[in-house]
């Protein structure tokens, strides 16, 4: 896909040559000519220097022939007039980095559904590995009520060794939870079928509701009832 990423900040040029580097064609504007031409020299972004809320440079990064815009920028004020010249320029997916909460309403009302919010992700994470120490990654699904997390499964816990439909059938783990993917020790991701067997050293993705995670995580880790 041809995308343009606004923005070159640390975030914006990490997530350019992420997806570079799994095939996308990238097209990256900036204010700052030092790290454009760290872009193009190091990295071998297409770039643009000059400021991407001017109609005049998104025509010159080709906005109309993107696939998908990306800003960046340190402003939200900024992040609105790039999605907004974006869609005047027939641009269907625009995605914008929220600084400021306060700009949700803003953006719904502008038409842009793809707002990413820093400080959802790390409200997410942080919360969630203070209230429970088994969870090593995290983050808010929605409006907050609902957790995805990874779970790494023990040894000689209740849950090692059972099939992902076994584990679901138990009284104790919850309804709301969904096995997402699992991760096993030296192999890749796999897409969870009921026959899965989750075995210790296992890395599981979960989504449940966010009162139902101490109840999964116990289903999973916690040391097995007595026969």
């Amino acid at each position: 896909m041809k995308i343009l990423i606004v923005g070159a900040g640390r975030a914006g040029l990490e997530v350019a040559i992420q997806l570079s580097r799994i095939g996308h064609a990238l097209t990256v504007v900036d204010t700052d000519t030092a790290v454009i031409r760290r872009a193009a020299e190091q990295f071998g972004l297409v770039v643009i220097a000059g400021d991407a809320t001017t109609a005049e440079v998104l025509d010159d990064a080709a906005i109309g022939q993107m696939d998908i815009v990306v800003a960046m920028l340190r402003r939200d004020a900024d992040n609105l007039a790039v999605s907004l010249l974006a869609r005047a320029a027939g641009v269907e997916r625009v995605m914008v980095r929220m600084r400021d909460n306060a700009y949700r309403s803003v953006y719904a009302r502008a038409g842009i559904d793809r707002v990413l919010s820093e400080t959802d992700l790390i409200t997410g994470a942080i919360t969630t590995a203070i209230e429970h120490d088994a969870i090593r990654h995290a983050m808010l699904i929605g409006d907050g009520a609902a957790i995805a997390f990874e779970l790494t499964i023990p040894a000689g816990s209740a849950g090692a060794g059972q099939t992902v439909m076994e584990l679901a059938a138990r009284p104790d783990f919850p309804r709301s939870a969904v096995f997402a993917a699992l991760y096993r020790e030296g192999g890749g991701v796999e897409a969870p079928r009921g026959s899965s067997v989750v075995d210790a050293g296992t890395t599981v993705l979960l989504v449940t509701q966010r009162e139902d995670v101490s109840r999964a995580i116990m289903a999973l880790t916690g040391i097995p009832a007595e026969r």
